[in-house]
């Protein structure tokens, strides 16, 4: 097998695509009988950890939630199944997104309950960043999504920004009343 082979340039959205299903027990409800959550947030991560770790074939660690959409309750004894795949690939992160639907095993009603947008980062056994393959979108809806995280990334790094000139505001004007005491 040739390394091209092994560690490919590219790979196709589909490749990453990931599933879990998962029945909601009492350990995983509040008090209304309601999955929590943290615990769909966990579901979310864990399926979205699935597809980055199928694009990249090394560790990755989540770097960020970046959305995510609570849209109805999951009842205790429904089934949840999650759905993942790779947006886009950048260097050395990708986003990922991810959809919940609850089915209610005694009616079948199913219903989407959530949606998110996690971005992971590809990392060796000594946590040091690794390039990830190229995505190729091959639908109308693969190449929306593609777009469409990159307007994110922007979002996200316009953010990031924005947060660090606020600290270094915030530090100055410290030093600065510190200075005059």
């Amino acid at each position: 097998m040739s390394s091209t082979q092994t560690n490919p340039v590219a790979r196709t959205v589909a490749s990453t695509r990931s599933e879990m299903t998962e029945i909601i027990l009492p350990n995983d409800t509040n008090t209304l009988g309601n999955l929590l959550g943290g615990r769909l947030m966990h579901f979310i991560d864990l399926t979205g950890a699935m597809a980055a770790y199928r694009h990249s074939r090394t560790n990755v660690v989540t770097a960020a939630m970046d959305h995510i959409d609570f849209i109805r309750p999951v009842h205790l004894g429904d089934l949840v199944t999650l759905k993942s795949s790779v947006n886009r690939a950048f260097s050395t992160s990708m986003e990922v997104g991810v959809k919940a639907w609850a089915e209610n095993p005694r009616t079948g009603m199913v219903a989407h309950v959530a949606s998110a947008y996690l971005v992971f980062v590809a990392i060796d056994n000594d946590g040091r960043r690794q390039h990830v393959p190229q995505l190729i979108a091959e639908t109308p809806d693969q190449i929306r999504r593609y777009e469409d995280a990159m307007r994110r990334r922007e979002h996200r790094e316009a953010e990031a920004a924005r947060q660090k000139e606020a600290r270094l505001a915030t530090t100055a004007q410290k030093e600065k009343a510190a200075n005059q005491t």
